[in-house]
């Protein structure tokens, strides 16, 4: 792609998404929206493989379907309160278009169909800009209308997405696809708890964007797409695989890593809200993510392929991992001891 069109299209992306998080009128927002959609666009279809080109159709439709939900959402609204802010959404249908408009914008269940699809027909850099920077617009809308939303409807919502994201990628060899059903799954305990404390919401969006970006740049960088080359990888940087094996085991919150942070203070927000059997259900139903981390942080670092190959081992990267890597793993790994300023900073 044409280095002026790449960086018209990123600078798209900025303006997009700073449109959205900083109007409270609901016009704004969707203009940041659309924005955003169409700026993506653009680089998901730029290998113009077929695959690629579908995954882009899939996902204009998909977000130009969830933009008029929104756009008529907020009409409604209008209508019975005289009110274009967003923080004012009073109107009982409006706060459930919203909530199925949200929830195709990001992917949660039963909206998520489109999502592992588009995810595996993209470029590695762009599924990690879908995975992050292309959620937080829509999560800051929930988070303005936090106190208008269904707390019945966003917790089934927020379970079935813990329990689809988890079983869905017990069976996938795709890498893309195994992080696609992992976003599904912690979009749900962001959800969960999204109600009682957006702003523990909010934190735990910073780190699993932290924790996946330092993923994906890393298989992008050990060009990495199937289980199957994942076992080879560690001949060219087995440092850089030995990070992206503590990195997933932090995605899957496992203690003492950054990830068991948000997991912790969502069960125990969940506790004081005295919602204790959801908070059993979602924490049982993160073994099942627990398992298919397991497997990728295996075959990243101790599996080799059971026969030998024709082609020439690389036993040497030919350029050194880049910085941005470095500094996001080492946040995805090492944050758990200040968790005293990160929960006095929330």
């Amino acid at each position: 792609m044409n280095p002026y069109a790449k960086l018209t299209f990123s600078l798209s992306l900025m303006l997009g998404t700073t449109i959205t998080i900083s109007s409270n009128h609901w016009m704004a927002a969707w203009t940041g929206l659309e924005i955003n959609t169409l700026a993506i666009i653009p680089l998901i279809s730029k290998s113009h493989h077929p695959r690629a080109i579908e995954a882009a159709i899939k996902y204009f439709l998909v977000q130009a379907a969830a933009s008029t939900l929104l756009l008529f959402s907020s009409m409604v609204n209008a209508w019975h309160t005289g009110q274009w802010d967003i923080t004012q959404l009073n109107h009982p249908t409006s706060s459930l278009l919203l909530t199925t408009a949200i929830a195709m914008k990001l992917g949660l269940v039963p909206f998520h169909f489109w999502f592992p699809e588009v995810l595996q027909g993209s470029p590695l850099t762009t599924a990690m800009l879908l995975s992050t920077v292309m959620k937080f617009p829509p999560i800051t809308i929930l988070l303005l209308t936090s106190h208008s939303l269904n707390p019945t409807l966003l917790a089934t919502m927020a379970i079935a997405s813990a329990a689809l994201g988890g079983w869905m990628g017990l069976n996938q060899t795709q890498i893309r696809k195994i992080l696609a059903f992992s976003s599904i799954s912690h979009l749900g305990w962001m959800s969960i708890v999204l109600i009682y404390n957006p702003k523990l919401t909010l934190a735990t969006f910073y780190i699993y964007c932290t924790m996946t970006g330092a993923i994906f740049l890393t298989l992008n960088t050990t060009k990495s797409f199937k289980l199957s080359t994942m076992m080879t990888s560690w001949t060219k940087t087995p440092v850089l695989n030995t990070t992206l094996m503590m990195t997933l085991l932090s995605l899957a919150g496992l203690p003492p890593l950054t990830g068991f942070l948000p997991k912790w203070l969502i069960i125990q927000e969940l506790s004081k809200q005295e919602m204790t059997a959801p908070a059993t259900i979602i924490a049982i139903l993160s073994l099942l993510s627990l398992f298919f981390y397991l497997r990728l942080a295996y075959y990243s670092t101790i599996t080799l392929p059971p026969n030998p190959t024709n082609l020439m081992k690389q036993w040497h990267a030919n350029k050194p991992a880049s910085t941005l890597i470095a500094a996001l793993s080492s946040m995805s790994t090492l944050l758990l001891p200040l968790s005293p300023m990160i929960l006095a900073l929330i």
